[in-house]
């Protein structure tokens, strides 16, 4: 008993110790003390391991030199550090610091000075906790929440932050910033004929080409899907920005390989860079928006700047929409006929449905502006099913030897219940299916390969017949000439046109298409002919059917019953001889959209020009030609094949201009001009 009251103190030491002891060697937390002039005076062994130390070393050394500079946030430092709390002798608790090591290594200190009876002060005591796994959980999930979980680049909440930054940065200091909406170019197709998995990789190596084209140089990011946004927070010239772009575009569209497979995509990028002015990050990416749209209209593979007259351009195709959209019911739409004639007999075989829009106010639209349109904005089902439903009508009404021929949109190709429609249709008009010929376009063959089989399976099934319109223009893959059954392929009139020419390879080719389908037991129409001299010409390369100009153009209802009860389409009179022409190699710049772009001359007259060119311009397209001949020629573009477009000039072109000055009967050879083709021939 004596023992025990001095002998008590020493248990209950020895019991906090071992608490002190057990709560360090969890490390998740450890104690520490400093005297008057910050020196430690004691620290736990924990911490000496966690920064490769010896206990010993620690001792009698600044408690700050622990400590790193940087701040938890990673913002300039704060002035309540931890040597400013030691310093004034003031408590503290919860200090967020990180450690003086290689690794990152995060506490939050708290501390409390120490005084004696008298209140002389003796140091500090404090305690710690180790955040470091704490921090990399927020610093892993601030990067999630920042980060495209596929590729790994910014997303679309970084890329937003990016741009407001980079538009805040260019008002204080003066200057421009830019960005770049990128859309990739057939990368659907992929997806729809190898997978997602494999449209996924193709992504990610999209990814790695975009960070290495861009580099430093600014921030990019996917938005989601195939659409991805490059952040550009110092650069604003226009010139480097288009060779930014180009080098991005020739990038992109290399050839992957994915899972053995060899990809080839495009990409079109549209363009717009701010202004000293208050636009918001929400204006530039409408204007981007604009500016993609625009480099798609124009072929894709290209860019555009945003111009300010592409918002009367996006206005004026919002108010097509709405008109297109009521434009079926108040009776505004049409069908044209035009007639397609035996090569031989010269009889008429059969006529193809046209659509045509009269608008109320702008007058004709052309099938090439509003078709895509009612595509993308779901009307094309409505619209083909009217076409359909009105051409059998008016072809029950012909003899029973004359088909009609209806186009099918890609679109309309791939809606499950486009068999059971053309059912209907035939009952309701009461023509034959056997009078029934639907044209479908190679791009058909671009989407899922087992559901195309089984479409053809269920429109041959019907009994109608089927044609590939725009032969060789498209996808051009003769595996799908073996695995469908075609009546018919339609030789394209880019082929037709020129194709007299000796020293072109048209007249080739046709002989090839025609020996092909012959093969395969299929007919041949020769699409475009305009001339005696282009109808002499397929006739002799062995096509089966002829449509063009030559026999008729697109023509009201009324007279395409007259023509069909008829039964044969006469020649016209022979047609006066073309402008002749100057076979020509010269180099030009072409100017279209705010554009200027290389090109080339091929051939020339007084009305029109052959020209090539890198990039594909739209029919229809407005150009301006500068050829070094007395300023700028203006000019439409009327019909395109590849990099290469015929032309028609605005006003008459004197070709002395061009001529050198030697006798030009020497230098030049005059041939027949193949510039100028109409759209419904």
């Amino acid at each position: 008993m004596g023992n025990s009251a001095p002998d008590e103190p020493r248990p209950q030491s020895a019991r906090a110790e071992a608490l002190v002891e057990e709560f360090e060697s969890s490390e998740k937390g450890w104690f520490w003390e400093t005297g008057r002039e910050g020196m430690l005076s004691y620290i736990s062994d924990s911490v000496a391991r966690a920064l490769g130390r010896e206990p010993a070393d620690l001792l009698e050394r600044p408690f700050t030199d622990l400590i790193s500079s940087d701040s938890a946030d990673g913002s300039a430092p704060s002035e309540r550090t931890l040597g400013f709390y030691l310093s004034s002798h003031v408590a503290f608790q919860d200090l967020i610091v990180r450690a003086k090591t290689k690794n990152e290594v995060w506490w939050s200190l708290s501390g409390r000075p120490v005084h004696d009876e008298i209140g002389r002060f003796f140091g500090f005591r404090g305690f710690a906790s180790d955040l470091t796994k704490m921090r990399q959980s927020e610093v892993e999930l601030d990067r999630l929440a920042r980060q495209d979980a596929l590729t790994g680049l910014a997303n679309r909440q970084a890329l937003r932050r990016a741009l407001d930054d980079a538009l805040v940065s260019a008002v204080r200091r003066k200057h421009r910033c830019s960005m770049f909406l990128l859309d990739l170019d057939r990368f659907k197709a992929v997806n729809d004929t190898l997978g997602h998995p494999a449209g996924d990789t193709l992504l990610r190596l999209v990814a790695l080409r975009l960070r290495d084209v861009i580099g430093k140089a600014g921030q990019v990011g996917r938005l989601g899907g195939d659409e991805f946004e490059i952040v550009l927070p110092n650069s604003s010239d226009k010139t480097e920005l288009s060779g930014l772009a180009q080098g991005i575009i020739d990038s992109l569209s290399r050839p992957y390989t994915i899972n053995g497979t060899a990809v080839s995509i495009g990409a079109s990028i549209g363009i717009v860079t701010s202004d000293y002015d208050d636009r918001t990050s929400d204006d530039l990416m409408r204007d981007a928006d604009l500016a993609l749209y625009a480099a798609k209209a124009a072929g894709k593979g290209c860019f555009r700047f945003f111009e300010p007259e592409m918002h009367d351009a996006a206005r004026d195709r919002q108010l097509m929409e709405s008109d297109l959209r009521v434009a079926l019911e108040k009776g505004q739409l049409r069908l044209v006929y035009q007639p397609c004639v035996d090569a031989s007999s010269e009889d008429v075989t059969g006529f193809e449905a046209l659509i045509r829009w009269d608008h109320p106010e702008h007058g004709p639209v052309s099938p090439v502006q509003f078709i895509p349109l009612a595509e993308e904005i779901g009307l094309i089902n409505e619209i083909g099913e009217w076409v359909l439903r009105t051409a059998c009508a008016e072809a029950a009404n012909w003899p029973q030897n004359i088909s009609v021929a209806v186009n099918l949109s890609p679109v309309q190709f791939k809606s499950p219940a486009l068999p059971t429609m053309v059912r209907m249709v035939l009952s309701d008009t009461k023509l034959s299916a056997q009078r029934l010929e639907l044209e479908i376009t190679e791009g058909v063959f671009l989407s899922n390969d087992e559901h195309v089989h089984e479409m053809i399976h269920s429109l041959k099934a019907i009994g109608v017949k089927l044609a590939l319109d725009d032969f060789g223009t498209g996808y051009s893959s003769l595996s799908y000439l073996q695995r469908v059954p075609f009546d018919k392929i339609k030789i394209d009139r880019s082929f037709v046109t020129g194709a007299s020419d000796p020293q072109g390879r048209n007249a080739a080719l046709i002989r090839a298409m025609v020996g092909l389908a012959s093969d395969l037991k299929m007919q041949t129409t020769a699409e475009g002919v305009e001339t005696q001299e282009e109808l002499a010409l397929v006739r002799s390369l062995g096509c089966s059917l002829v449509q063009g100009y030559i026999f008729g153009k697109p023509m009201p209802a009324d007279d395409a019953r007259d023509l069909a009860a008829k039964g044969s389409a006469a020649l016209p009179e022979p047609l006066p001889a073309r402008e002749a022409r100057m076979r020509i190699i010269r180099a030009a710049l072409l100017h279209y959209e705010g554009q200027v772009k290389g090109a080339r001359l091929r051939n020339i007259s007084s009305g029109g020009a052959l020209v090539e060119c890198r990039e594909e311009l739209p029919v229809g397209a407005q150009i301006k030609l500068d050829f070094a001949a007395g300023g700028h020629v203006d000019a439409e573009v009327r019909w395109t094949k590849g990099t290469q477009f015929g032309c028609q000039f605005k006003e008459k072109f004197d070709l002395k201009l061009l001529q050198p000055a030697a006798p030009a009967t020497k230098a030049t050879k005059v041939v027949t001009p193949n510039y100028l083709r109409s759209e419904d021939s």
